[in-house]
Order: structure tokens, then C-alpha cells, then sequence
């Protein structure tokens, strides 16, 4: 009998449903019947392709036995992380306070008025280095609850006002400046990994933000240290296992130093972020494998991510089943030498597992291995790899798939237009703006739909309950933006505006401080305020960068001031925690460059819009339109004429406009940094 998540659009509550636990979804009514039972709340938090969360849930949730002891003596709340990060936000503050560490499955006891008293993460279902099993923990709180509620209660009371005492320490006056990037900067260096790429040790996540703020630095400053780090990253996460060799696209870390094994999901986020990573490389580098990984990415996100309504799913997962039929870790993606031979014959077979670094011991479990490229083959005929690469992935399509959690997160669909948008527009592929626009069509339709605020998330080109949190909109505002100055529609920055005038009414506190929901959003025992980066842009940073980018375009005072106002924290973190705040440096430097106001009066798609979109300047915004009525537009293009007739070009910044150009090469020389 399928249990109350049955009604719900999120694919890992729907995971959930057939569960012989009585599940509700986070709601006041779940916590109503805490109170009415006198009984305390079991808070489950994952989301839909977390390897441990199945892991718990097939050995606790789908257990008759542990789910009547839950059903008893709790009220069971299930939640999805990307659906509601806000609740995952607070009490992972909470857990981490209580134990030093966090993670996922997040496992947390509250009282009827949502107040946390006892944390973990995973719970096996037998005692186990030294953790107690998952039933030994709920009969230890359930004594608890009955024999000494007291000390529940103060528990609570004192987990509750440690959180509400954590204000956050903002960076005061001032914004970030050139001592403190250097400061930024010269931290990475120490924590720069020389013999890998990438920072600090294992497990390594692909540092996409902070590539970009070092490829910007070194357009601003030509630091060629800052340049050398970004590009010898980019390309050994290329030729690691962490890239997917024969279907593009990155699995979401490595568990080694050297990226050779990946943890296998593959989130829409690290692929757009990183598409457009290595889109900026090539701008900056001309590199030929910048431009394929950047475009192999792209197809990958449309191939495998995109949905029917034309959207982008949020992740594929991790397990699929064997050739056994049981759900293991990355069975979809490696490769034995005899599976190698299976498919490509004895000769073929040898020069693959040379090419792919496929060994008779394996470099992962049971004697596979992840495909890479080790670098050690030699020269190699490229149409033979073209060939093997094709009969393995065709082969490997035959496997069965990894599942997909289909659910649309706004936030990400955002930074997937920027990728797409840009990616389509450097490499001459229409398409790719064409499945941007559609994804950026669907966020305006069903996301903001007849509300005008922004929903979290869709599922089927149906909105879900929950509001958008300041990631959402700073997100959907930057893809909004990168698609205005791709396309040339004005449309796009007037709801970017319309999305950065809900993050100054309902996001923004005092000194600049912004919040991660909105002044009016649902209470929690914390309103949570993160500004660190961490698998994408903290909300607070996505919306500075927004913020920046729309005064540059528009002139606006307010949008500048609240864009200054919010880079106050990285001003405090950049110097001290710089891997954690690289969206925000990058942020930082496009303010120090201007940034850069372009204006191209001429035709979409001509040689001066190309050269804009392809200079270097950090954060330079690009208008483009020809026509009495491009000004109505682009407030950049308001009295911008042609030059003898001529497209034309303007580029300003603080104030000062360089003398308008109709040449190529001489715009090209204005923003190459």
C-alpha cells in the first residue's frame, strides 16, 4: 500500500512511497500529528541518487519490522534535499555542530516544534564499527522521549539557540580588492595540487568556480600561475576517470587524489558548470581539448539530462545493475580487459586498454577499470580511437542504464542555459541556444507559471510546492543574462530584472547581508544564510554576480550598490577559505574590471557580436541589436549609431566609453583582459 509521498512530485519521495513506513512529506500537518501523538519526529533527509540513501532504505525503510517500531513511536518525515534545501540546510548545520561531520542520508530526531535533539547520517541495520544499529537508535531515543523528556527539552532548547546565535561575520565596509584576491589567490597556490591538478587531497571535487576566477585573474592581470593552475586542472579532470571517455560529461568527484576513480553520479550541475568552464578555456587558450570537452559535455546534458518539456534532469545515478542483475556502484561505466576483447576483438582490445589504461588487475572493484586516457600510449592513430570509442559505447548502451531523477531544479537549469548558450554561440552549434531557450522557455512558464515568484522545482512540466530559495533566483537570472547577450533578446534581461527585483525585496537584509529564503518564506528554527560555495554557487554569491551583471547592463544604482553590498563576505572569506568562495571571486574580478559594458549595434550572429561574446574581460556584458528599436531593448544600444553605415561597437566601463569601432581585430584588442 503506497503511503502519503505517493501525491508528491519529487522521484526520490516517490522512491519512497511503497516503503511499509507511514511517511509524510515535510508539512505542518506531519508535525500537527507529532503533537496530537506526543511523539517525536523522525527526519530523513536525502535525495534521489545518493548510493547510501538506497543503501539505508533497503535495509531499514523497506524492512516490515523497523517500519512498524517507526510507525509506532515516531512520525516519519521524508525530504528531498534539492527540493527543499533550505530544511537540509538547517539542520545540517545543526548535525555538523553536534558531530563534527554531515552527509547524506541525514538522519535527525525532532520534537513537535521541529527543534533537533539527536543526529546521524547512515544507520545500519546491525551494530557496526563501533555505530550503534539503526533499531538500537530508535529504541534509544524513544527511552529518551519517554523517561527523560526533560532533558530532551533542554537538549533542544540549547541546539536551537547555539544556531540562533550564529550570526554570520560579514566582510563590513568595503568591497573585495586587490590585496585580497592576491591574498585568495596565493591561498590556492598552497593548496594546489602540482602533480594532479585540482586542490587539496581526496576525495577531489571538481573545482569549477574557482577555475573561474583564476581564468579571470589572469584576463585581468595576465598572471600566467593563476592561468597554469586552471588549465593543468581542466586537463587532467579530462583525462581521468572523473570524465566520462566515451559519453562525455563528469561524474560528481574523484575518490583518489589522481582522478582516475569517480564517485559514478553525474549531477546536472557539475556538467554545466563545468561545460562552461572549458568553454572559457578555449576562449582564453584556443585549446582543441577545452573545445571538445566543453562540446561533449553539452551534448551529453542534451542527450542524456534533457526532459520531454525541455527541461534539464537533475542527476543520473550512480548504481545500475550488473551482469548479474544486481544493483552495483558504476557497472554501467567500466570495463574488463575480456569485455574489451568481447566487443572489439583481440587486437583492438590491446590497443584500447593501452589507450583507456584498462588493466588485467583493474584500477576499480572485482578487476575493472575506469576508462582514462594515462597519456602513456605513445602517438595514436585517431581514427582508430574514433572507431573503438564508437563499438564501445554503442556496446555499452546495451547495458542497462542508470536510473534518472527527473525532477527540474531551477537553480541548475540555470546555469545550464549560461553553459548551453555560450557553448552554442563559440562553436557555431544553433542547436545548443535553441535547447537553452527552450529550458529558459519552460523556467518561465511553469516556473513562475501565474505566481511571478519562482518555484524550486517541476516534475513532467508540472510545478512543485515549494518556493524558490536565492540560488534559484540568482542562478535562473545569470542563464537569463548569458542567453540576452547570445540571442540578443531584450526579453531575457527583462526577466532577469524581474527576478533580481524579487532578490532586493525579499532576499536582501542589512549591510548587504542576503538570506537563502525569502523575508516571507515558511519559519524554520533558523532562516539559513550560507555565502560558501560548495557543489555550485552559494545562493548569496550567484545573486552578486547577477546583481553586477544587470547594473552593467542597465545603469541601475540599486542593482550595483546591492551587488557591492553582497561581495562585503568575500571580501572577509576570499583571503581565508578561498576554495569555498571561487564564484564569488570571480565575481570580485569582473568588479574590478568595470565590468566591461559592450555594445554592438549590428546584426546578431556578425563578426563584432562574435568578437564580444569571445572577449576575455571578466564579467563583460554584451548587448547586441541594429534598428531604431534596439535601444527599447538594451538600454546599452539607446543612441548607439552605425559608423558609416557599419556595424558598430562600443565598449565603456566606470563611466568612460572607448571611441566606437567597426573592426574586429581593434574590438578584439578592447577585451582581451
Amino acid at each position: 500500500m503506497a503511503n502519503r509521498l505517493a501525491q508528491t512530485t519529487s522521484p526520490y519521495l516517490l522512491q519512497h512511497a511503497d516503503n511499509p513506513v507511514d511517511w509524510w512529506p515535510w508539512s505542518p500537518e506531519a508535525f500537527e500529528e507529532a503533537r496530537k501523538r506526543d511523539v517525536p519526529v523522525l527526519l530523513s533527509v536525502g535525495y534521489a541518487s545518493c548510493h547510501w540513501c538506497h543503501v539505508m532504505a533497503h535495509e531499514s525503510f523497506e524492512d516490515d519490522g523497523t517500519a512498524a517500531y517507526l510507525n509506532a513511536h515516531f512520525v516519519p518525515v521524508k525530504v528531498d534535499r534539492e527540493e527543499r534545501p533550505d530544511v537540509d540546510a538547517v539542520y545540517m548545520e545543526a548535525v555538523q555542530a553536534a558531530t563534527g561531520q554531515g552527509g547524506w542520508p541525514m538522519t535527525v530526531f525532532l520534537t513537535p516544534d521541529a527543534e533537533p535533539f539527536y543526529f546521524g547520517t547512515y544507520f545500519p541495520p546491525e551494530p557496526r564499527h563501533g555505530s550503534p544499529s539503526f533499531q538500537q537508535v530508535l529504541e534509544g531515543v524513544t527511552a529518551a522521549w519517554t523517561d527523560r523528556r526533560d532533558e530532551v527539552a533542554e537538549v533542544a532548547g540549547r541546539i536551537v539557540a547555539d544556531l540562533a546565535g550564529r550570526s554570520l561575520v560579514h566582510g563590513g565596509d568595503g568591497v573585495p580588492g586587490e590585496s585580497e584576491v592576491a591574498q585568495a589567490l596565493l591561498g590556492l597556490t598552497r593548496e594546489y595540487d602540482e602533480q594532479h591538478g585540482g586542490f587539496g587531497g581526496a576525495p577531489k571535487f571538481p573545482p569549477a568556480m574557482v577555475v573561474e576566477f583564476l581564468l579571470r585573474h589572469y584576463a585581468r592581470t595576465g598572471a600566467e600561475g593563476a592561468l597554469q593552475m586552471a588549465a593543468d586542472t581542466c586537463t587532467a579532470m579530462a583525462r581521468g576517470g572523473i570524465y566520462d571517455q566515451l559519453g562525455g560529461g563528469f561524474a560528481r568527484y574523484s575518490v583518489d587524489r589522481e582522478w582516475i576513480v569517480p564517485h559514478f553520479e553525474k549531477m546536472l550541475y557539475d556538467n554545466a558548470l563545468l561545460c562552461r568552464v572549458y568553454a572559457h578555456l578555449w576562449r582564453t587558450t584556443g585549446s582543441d581539448e577545452a573545445r571538445r570537452i566543453a562540446l561533449e559535455t553539452a551534448d551529453f546534458m542534451v542527450r542524456e539530462l534533457r526532459t520531454a518539456e525541455g527541461g534539464f534532469a537533475s542527476a543520473l545515478d550512480a548504481d545500475s545493475e550488473d551482469a548479474d542483475g544486481k544493483h552495483v556502484e558504476g557497472a554501467y561505466y567500466v570495463w574488463t580487459p575480456e569485455q574489451l576483447r568481447d566487443v572489439l576483438g583481440e587486437d583492438d582490445a590491446a590497443f584500447a586498454a593501452a589507450y583507456f589504461g584498462v588493466t588485467e588487475d583493474g584500477t576499480f572493484e572485482e578487476g575493472a577499470s575506469v576508462l582514462r586516457l594515462p597519456g602513456d600510449a605513445g602517438p595514436v592513430d585517431a581514427a582508430r580511437v574514433t572507431g573503438v570509442r564508437a563499438r564501445l559505447l554503442a556496446a555499452r548502451d546495451e547495458r542497462p542504464h542508470p536510473g534518472r531523477d527527473d525532477k527540474v531544479v531551477a537553480a541548475w537549469n540555470g546555469l545550464a542555459i549560461a553553459a548551453l548558450a555560450e557553448t552554442g554561440a563559440y562553436f557555431d552549434r544553433p542547436d545548443l541556444v535553441e535547447r537553452a531557450t527552450e529550458a529558459a522557455d519552460l523556467l518561465v512558464r511553469v516556473h513562475l507559471g501565474e505566481v511571478a515568484r519562482l518555484t524550486r522545482t517541476s516534475k513532467d512540466g508540472r510545478a512543485g510546492d515549494n518556493a524558490g530559495v536565492l540560488e534559484d533566483y540568482g542562478d535562473v537570472a545569470e542563464g537569463f543574462l548569458a542567453l540576452a547577450a547570445v540571442t540578443g533578446e531584450g526579453a531575457w534581461l527583462e526577466f532577469a530584472g524581474f527576478l533580481l527585483d524579487i532578490v532586493l525585496e525579499q532576499f536582501t537584509g542589512e549591510g548587504g547581508q542576503l538570506y537563502d529564503t525569502a523575508h516571507d518564506a515558511e519559519q524554520l528554527i533558523r532562516r539559513p544564510q550560507d555565502p560558501t560555495d560548495s557543489a555550485t554557487p552559494s545562493g548569496w554569491t550567484a545573486a552578486a554576480g547577477a546583481l553586477l551583471s544587470y547594473a552593467a547592463y542597465t545603469g541601475s544604482e540599486a542593482h550595483r550598490t546591492a551587488a557591492e553590498g553582497a561581495l562585503g563576505v568575500v571580501k572577509a572569506l576570499g583571503p581565508r577559505v578561498p576554495r569555498f568562495v571561487g564564484w564569488g571571486l570571480a565575481v570580485a574580478e569582473a568588479l574590478l574590471d568595470g565590468p566591461r559594458e559592450v555594445a554592438v549595434a549590428g546584426p546578431v550572429g556578425g563578426e563584432l557580436h562574435r568578437t564580444a561574446l569571445l572577449g576575455r574581460a571578466p564579467g563583460a556584458v554584451v548587448a547586441v541589436g541594429e534598428g531604431p528599436g534596439a535601444g527599447a531593448e538594451f538600454p546599452l544600444l539607446v543612441d548607439r549609431p552605425l559608423l558609416g553605415g557599419e556595424p558598430t561597437a562600443y565598449v565603456c566601463r566606470h563611466f568612460v566609453c572607448d571611441a566606437p569601432t567597426t573592426d574586429a581585430g581593434e574590438l578584439a584588442a578592447k577585451l582581451g583582459g
